[in-house]
C-alpha cells in the first residue's frame, strides 16, 4: 500500500486492487465525512493521475461517478466542486450507511447467527472500550 497526499487530501492506494474502484470510495468517504467542504473545489483530473502516479482515465472514470452519484458537479472553465447540496450529501451518507449496514447484516447471517445473537455482538462493542 503507498500513501499519498494531494494538498490536505490524504489517499491510500493499493495496486493490487483496482484504483478506480479505491479513488471513488476514497473521495465519497471524504465528501460523506465532510473531510472536503461543501462547493469545495477538488483537484483537477490531471492534478489528481499526476499525484498518485495514475492513468488520467482513471481519475476521470471516478468522477464521472461521483457526478453521476450527485456528488460533484462541473463548473465550465472552473472545474469540479463538490456539490452545494447538504441535503444530497446527507442522503448519500444516509445511504452508504444503509448499504454497509446490509452487507454486515448478510455476513453475520450467512455466519449462522440470529437478529438477537447480532445485537449482542453490537452492545457488546460498543461498551468495550476502543470496540468501535
Amino acid at each position: 500500500m503507498d500513501e499519498r497526499r494531494i494538498g490536505s487530501l490524504r489517499f491510500t492506494i493499493d495496486f493490487s486492487q483496482p484504483l478506480y474502484e479505491q479513488i471513488l470510495s476514497q473521495m465519497r468517504s471524504l465528501i460523506a465525512k465532510g473531510e472536503i467542504d461543501v462547493g469545495e473545489k477538488i483537484p483537477s483530473v490531471r492534478e489528481m493521475a499526476h499525484e498518485l502516479k495514475i492513468n488520467p482515465n482513471t481519475v476521470m472514470h471516478a468522477y464521472q461517478e461521483l457526478e453521476r452519484d450527485g456528488l460533484t458537479e462541473k463548473r465550465r472553465g472552473q472545474g469540479t466542486f463538490v456539490t452545494n447540496s447538504v441535503t444530497q450529501i446527507r442522503h448519500f451518507k444516509e445511504r452508504l450507511a444503509l448499504d454497509y449496514t446490509r452487507e454486515f447484516l448478510l455476513s453475520m447471517r450467512n455466519l449462522g447467527f440470529r437478529p438477537d445473537e447480532i445485537e449482542a455482538y453490537l452492545e457488546k462493542l460498543t461498551r468495550e472500550k476502543g470496540g468501535l
